[in-house]
């Protein structure tokens, strides 16, 4: 297999290494051959090819596809074949993005069919690829040793005169920047997704965050990637669980002066028939065979102590591990660490945590027409998302740690997405459909971004995007409309949150609308929704232009098609301070 370069193109460009639909180019061609006994990579070094895989340099370097072919060829003769010399021989180059093993399979079978010495691909658009095609192994060697020289020699120097062209669909190469932005628009996923399945597809394809150790008081917003273990046990040993007195063997128990309190660890044991006031939390001292509570006890003037008659015979102390002992799980892993885990944590003396998060965000709020300051020209309209999405987003796990104001153009989307270094989230405002200023599905495209979620049934957000960045940074597109915008993130920035953390993904929060009939639509909606008793009055005229269906509302309803008035719907709370 040949992976040749082209030394006369003004600009050295790594093709094999492009990635289309989130693969290397290099693996693509890898991949079709995998039906072949042995495989011959030539051209620079890769890593992350299989080991089976030789790999080797054509001389000089950058010699073009006949020098390329000329050292697979010596790297052929070079090992020795327990079945011996291959009668065919498969040679593609590695700039053809949807070139797959069929493809392959096709022009081996129509080898097999023919005397003639080699069959190449015909693409779609009438060109033959002479770079996909199968020889017969001793035509191919003889072609190539009959030059003089094989450094910059064309293909064309060694085409047999007796050869088949056979048509191949999607074996297209990519020869200019614009085939390679071509394939990547072509590779990504067209189709509209239901709810459910979008966000299935989001929590399933998302990879996530790498695991970090960190000290406990640092651990806010992040979730456990391990289980909490206890390092000790609680109490760590036994304790008063009241004020009273810490007694041995039976009564009457004469008192000493001392006291126990919490904290102390200098009392004196106890004898037979002997007690000391003891503090709630304090450690029983050496001796103590229980503890009896001040309610439960009387002083007698000899100094001396009794349980009074009337009271029960209970012990009031908390033995040691009476609540965990050390080594027990206290928290499943993949639990959001909030103030209560925190604290347990340190009651288990555990400091340290192996955590993913928080989620950090990066808001983009996209548009010529939008202005945070001063006075509005016409046609501007006012920035009235920048302030207010991040408290929706923290509301949905994700810190944002700025927000910009980006103008609509190519250079300007391509910069924001891929500064990425200090976030884990790019939310991006507008330019999600596909109108002449929406610059954000051809930008992803562009850096070969993975489109997890392309477009989803729903109204309003249909045109919402979620892409995963080479880096692994994920872009959550959101309608520019600020209703839009706020209810698509509520729906769909919690599914990214689960997986970037892998939080437990709990149930739902369902309820009944009390005028189903009023929003039963032919499309899933999501609604702004009021308390109305047992169930929820969704807003039967909503403007998304504005956030005034959100003021004094509870939460957001995600509503199914054709709801009916006994059917559930999604509650998404909204926040409120």
């Amino acid at each position: 297999m040949a992976d040749p370069e082209h030394p006369t193109a003004p600009q050295e460009v790594d093709k094999p290494a492009m990635t289309v639909g989130g693969r290397r180019m290099v693996d693509i061609a890898v991949d079709a051959v995998s039906v072949c006994r042995r495989t011959v990579l030539v051209g620079p070094t890769r890593t992350g090819v299989p080991e089976y895989v030789v790999q080797t340099r054509e001389s000089p370097a950058g010699g073009g596809p006949v020098a390329a072919l000329a050292a697979g060829l010596r790297s052929l003769d070079d090992r020795a074949d327990p079945e011996g010399t291959a009668d065919l021989v498969v040679v593609i180059a590695s700039d053809i993005p949807f070139l797959d093993a069929q493809a392959v399979v096709s022009l081996i079978d129509s080898m097999q069919n023919t005397q003639a010495d080699a069959v190449f691909a015909r693409d779609d658009a009438g060109r033959t690829q002479f770079l996909l095609g199968v020889w017969r192994y001793a035509a191919l060697r003889s072609a190539v040793a009959q030059l003089d020289s094989v450094d910059g020699a064309p293909m064309r120097t060694i085409l047999p005169a007796d050869h088949l062209v056979i048509a191949v669909s999607g074996v297209e190469d990519c020869d200019t920047r614009a085939d390679l932005l071509a394939a990547r628009l072509a590779a990504r996923p067209s189709e509209t997704l239901e709810l459910g399945d979008a966000l299935h597809r989001i929590r399933s394809r998302i990879p996530a965050l790498p695991i970090r150790r960190i000290p406990l008081q640092d651990s806010a917003g992040t979730v456990l990637a391990e289980p909490l273990v206890s390092q000790t046990a609680l109490p760590a040993v036994d304790i008063s669980a009241m004020d009273g007195y810490a007694v041995c063997g039976t009564e009457p128990w004469t008192l000493r002066s001392d006291i126990a309190y919490a904290g102390s660890a200098d009392i004196a044991r106890l004898t037979e028939g002997t007690a000391v006031r003891i503090a709630t939390g304090a450690a029983l001292p050496p001796g103590a065979t229980s503890v009896v509570r001040d309610e439960h006890m009387t002083r007698e003037s000899d100094h001396s102590a009794r349980r009074i008659p009337t009271a029960p015979q209970s012990d009031d102390t908390r033995r040691r591990g009476e609540d965990w002992l050390p080594g027990t799980e206290l928290v499943a892993a993949f639990t959001p660490i909030d103030a209560a885990v925190r604290s347990l944590a340190a009651s288990a003396e555990v400091f340290e945590v192996a955590v993913r998060g928080p989620v950090r965000g990066r808001v983009i709020i996209s548009g010529n027409e939008i202005r945070s300051t001063g006075p509005l020209a016409p046609g501007q309209t006012r920035d009235v998302l920048g302030s207010v999405l991040p408290e929706y987003l923290a509301h949905c796990g994700i810190t944002v740690v700025d927000v910009t104001l980006l103008d609509d153009s190519a250079t300007g989307f391509r910069d924001v997405l891929t500064r990425t270094q200090d976030v884990d989230v790019i939310v991006v405002v507008g330019a999600t459909g596909g109108g002449a200023a929406d610059q954000l599905r051809a930008t992803l495209a562009g850096i070969d971004a993975e489109t997890v979620v392309g477009r989803m049934r729903m109204r309003p957000g249909g045109s919402q995007i979620t892409a995963a960045l080479p880096d692994g940074t994920v872009v959550l597109g959101l309608p520019g409309n600020p209703l839009a915008a706020v209810g698509t993130a509520m729906l769909t920035a919690p599914a990214i949150v689960d997986a970037l953390t892998g939080r437990t993904v709990g149930p739902s929060r369902i309820g009944l609308l009390s005028n189903a009939a009023e929003v039963r639509s032919a499309t899933p909606r999501i609604v702004p929704v009021t308390a109305d008793g047992t169930r929820w009055r969704a807003d039967t005229q909503v403007r998304t232009a504005h956030l005034g269906h959100l003021v004094g509302r509870d939460a957001l309803a995600v509503i199914p098609a054709e709801v009916s008035a006994d059917e559930p719907v999604t509650i998404l709370p909204l926040p409120h301070r």
